[in-house]
């Protein structure tokens, strides 16, 4: 995710550190707890986790982090650890040929979106992850199946998170089109003029969506960075480079720290919604983290959400790192 207004949908490796035992009993620092109330004044629906663990400091602060919200490409976490599932499995390669055109091209990608060929798909999740490419997510989700990628979402135990068949059929579908339709590419395009094929639905709905929550996005990347769901170390390896890449870390994790993130965002009629899950290790400490704002308003609403949101986000890691690094 880029931290920045998109249409339609947006969004350094180190070893895993071991899990904290000890009970997180002990209260944030004073200035992620002021971060958080910065939070509390952004007008939408909020929610946020963020949970330290670490030798000496482990705690946890939060608003309503159990609230299923829509998250945007945050969803792309999830197609990317399956796609490296499925290359552990000998089902797929990283050097494999994927190939890229109107039959897999969607709107919102800044990196395919007037490319024709094939390109290495090693360079097709760098661009889901880094650029929130969504011509990139379909052929990554079309390759590896999105009933897997449920699959491992379900596996992880995470029950109120949801993905859609593909981002093209989910702009079909909450543009009113039937369930299981793609417009195509074609049709993507004429969405732009104004165009519908039925009357309009809400982004957050019971069949093609992307929602979670805040408790399960920390859940995941806590347990997905010290590589629980692969099997071969160069997975986890792979799987921490990339998400390494995305553009919303530079903006709200302080400069010198590792940290693995993907965000997302939408603009959908007057629904919006921006969202950032992610960790980022000081020290010895694992700060694991997400923060979700959902909102109805016209497009003038993102001005008076957009900044808030970035630094009541970014205030709050940077108490959590100076507070590991005191």
């Amino acid at each position: 995710m880029s931290l920045n207004r998109r249409l339609f949908l947006s969004g350094a490796a180190v070893a895993p550190i071991a899990l904290a035992t000890p009970a997180l009993a002990v209260s944030a620092p004073e200035a992620v707890r002021a971060a958080l109330t910065q939070f509390d004044k952004i007008p939408a629906t909020r929610s946020a986790l963020i949970v330290c663990e670490g030798p000496g400091q482990s705690w946890r602060d939060g608003r309503d982090p159990q609230v299923p919200l829509f998250i945007g490409s945050a969803v792309k976490t999830f197609i990317l650890a399956q796609a490296l599932r499925a290359a552990e499995a000998g089902l797929v390669s990283e050097t494999d040929q994927w190939a890229v055109d109107d039959k897999v091209r969607s709107a919102s990608s800044p990196v395919l979106l007037n490319l024709t060929g094939t390109t290495q798909a090693r360079s097709i999740l760098e661009a889901m992850i880094a650029h929130s490419d969504n011509t990139a997510t379909d052929i990554a989700l079309a390759k590896v199946g999105p009933e897997k990628v449920r699959a491992l979402i379900a596996e992880a135990g995470l029950k109120n998170t949801r993905i859609p068949d593909s981002t093209r059929r989910l702009f079909s579908y909450i543009a009113g089109a039937p369930l299981g339709t793609d417009i195509g590419w074609e049709g993507v395009k004429k969405l732009e003029t104004g165009w519908m094929p039925g009357p309009p639905r809400p982004p957050v709905n019971d069949q093609e969506t992307m929602v979670s929550t805040a408790d399960e996005l920390v859940k995941w990347y806590q347990a997905a960075l010290t590589g629980a769901f692969f099997s071969k170390p160069e997975s986890l390896t792979e799987f921490m480079r990339i998400q390494a890449m995305a553009d919303a870390i530079a903006q709200v994790v302080p400069p010198g720290i590792a940290a693995y993130a993907k965000g997302g965002s939408i603009d959908w009629g007057d629904f919006h919604c921006f969202c950032l899950p992610g960790q980022m290790v000081v020290n010895a400490a694992r700060v694991t983290f997400c923060f979700t704002v959902n909102w109805t308003g016209p497009d003038a609403s993102v001005a008076a959400v957009f900044p808030p949101f970035r630094d009541a986000v970014a205030a709050t890691l940077k108490g959590a790192a100076d507070a590991l690094r005191a």
